[in-house]
């Protein structure tokens, strides 16, 4: 048999490194039902004109097609017409359409799934990847408080996770669009497209490119880069926009708005969170239409973004109604992947099992059984050695498993059985009741073993130094 060969793009994990990414979405969906989101998953497949961008389709969607699929009469296999949704917005706007009549409003969901792009693979960017998304839809109107909401509920999640420093990175569209249209600047779509290159060109070429390209002045220009180049941890960027000397009432509002949100946020973020103003971040240029939202990780920033969301007036339209919301997406795979790889995260075990229940001969299995199954019933996870050996042996076997724990089974007489039970970590063996004997609340289940100090509250996570 030939080789088989990985493919690129589409990472599996081992049981201990699946474990990380189990607890991590386990953690996120529990923060979200505590803030009174429902979870939903949609199907995986979208219609192709719904996926496309203006009518093309997106080389990034993978098609989905029948091996066997043929016109009735025979002939080649018809076009397709689905394909693999890329991220989870867009089906999440069908499923409000098509759902609305059973859905009460505002809708406030939580959706964890996995992705198909079929870009070029890199670290942090895959052709299968897992989303976390949150948000919350009104019909035809939704209040602004909404935003501090969802906005606040993503930094407390990630504020849970074993996962380095995050930085929640702010702005508003609103607070963009005023200013830029208070300075008489006409294409403003155009000007933030240029602003955007600001990470990768001096400010002096950004400069020209404005007067060049979007016809502004120099002083325009200059004060388009004194605008993005305001970044800060509190609301004091209101007062230094002030000082730009720029009045608009859509720029009065943005301001407003996005304090706002900082406030809210700075409150619930804790030491594991950062929450910043930078007034550079544009996102979804044709897309949201108030807050936006960048998330970077802390070391890990040429990931670029490992989240982000925003504003958006008009998820979805019947026509009749429009569907108005605000969300954030937080990579699960951008984020976990490259950690597990560098070894700041990875798993307590590769097993479930907390117990080996070791067998001493073949006859003697459903003695073992039995006292595997007393403990299955108050939720100790365990399995029985697969075979007898040696007592040395099992520990052995258990101990490649990271199983903690080896139960024994020992006659001491006709009608006495002897149960005891040994922590292979430590060399302790004593004697159990298979009835009432529980591990450490620590040892039930596996965990993530992170290389990251952590708030003592983070039961769920071991310190590697620990």
């Amino acid at each position: 048999m030939s080789k088989i060969s990985p493919l690129s793009g589409f990472p599996e994990l081992l049981p201990a490194q699946r474990t990380v990414e189990r607890d991590v979405i386990a953690s996120l969906s529990r923060t979200f039902e505590l803030h009174g989101f429902a979870n939903i998953e949609t199907r995986v497949v979208e219609p192709i004109d719904r996926l496309a961008k203006g009518g093309e389709v997106d080389k990034e969607i993978y098609v989905l097609q029948r091996l066997q699929a043929e016109r009735h009469g025979g002939g080649p296999a018809p076009t397709a017409e689905l394909g693999l949704h890329f991220d989870l917005t867009v089906p999440f706007a069908r499923y409000v359409l098509e759902h609305a009549g059973h859905l009460e409003f505002p809708f406030r969901r939580f959706q964890i799934q996995p992705a198909w792009r079929g870009e070029r693979p890199q670290e942090g960017r895959y052709r299968q990847f897992t989303q976390a998304d949150v948000d919350i839809v009104g019909r035809d109107e939704l209040p602004f408080h909404h935003d501090v909401e969802v906005m606040s509920v993503m930094v407390d999640a990630l504020g849970r996770l074993p996962i380095p420093r995050v930085s929640f990175q702010f702005n508003n569209r609103k607070l963009i669009q005023g200013f830029y249209r208070g300075l008489g600047i006409d294409d403003v779509t155009d000007a933030i497209r240029v602003i955007d290159k600001l990470d990768k060109l001096p400010a002096d070429e950004v400069a020209a490119m404005l007067v060049e390209r979007v016809g502004t002045t120099p002083e325009q220009a200059q004060r388009c880069l004194e605008l993005a180049t305001i970044r800060v941890e509190d609301t004091s960027f209101v007062e230094r926009v002030r000082a730009l000397g720029v009045a608009d009432d859509l720029l009065d509002e943005g301001l407003a708005e996005l304090a706002e949100v900082v406030e809210a946020c700075s409150a619930v973020a804790g030491d594991r969170v950062g929450v910043e103003a930078n007034l550079r971040i544009a996102r979804g240029l044709d897309y949201y239409t108030g807050t936006v939202v960048e998330v970077f990780m802390e070391g890990y920033e040429h990931l670029k973004s490992v989240g982000g969301g925003g504003r958006y007036d008009a998820l979805a339209s019947d026509g009749r109604t429009t569907y108005p919301g605000v969300g954030v997406s937080f990579g699960v795979s951008r984020t976990l992947i490259p950690l597990i790889a560098d070894g700041v995260l990875s798993g307590s075990r590769p097993v479930p099992s907390a117990v080996l229940v070791a067998l001493n001969a073949e006859e003697d299995r459903a003695a073992s059984a039995a006292v595997a199954q007393g403990l299955r019933e108050r939720d100790i996870a365990c399995e029985v050695a697969p075979t007898p050996a040696k007592f040395g042996k099992q520990i052995r076997f258990a101990d490649r498993r990271a199983i903690p724990y080896v139960w024994f089974v020992q006659a001491d007489g006709p009608d006495e059985v002897r149960h005891q039970v040994k922590d292979i970590r430590t060399g302790e063996q004593v004697d159990a009741d298979p009835a009432t004997w529980t591990p450490p609340e620590a040892d039930l289940r596996p965990g993530i073993v992170t290389t990251i100090p952590m708030p003592s509250t983070h039961t769920s996570t071991t310190e590697e130094n620990q």
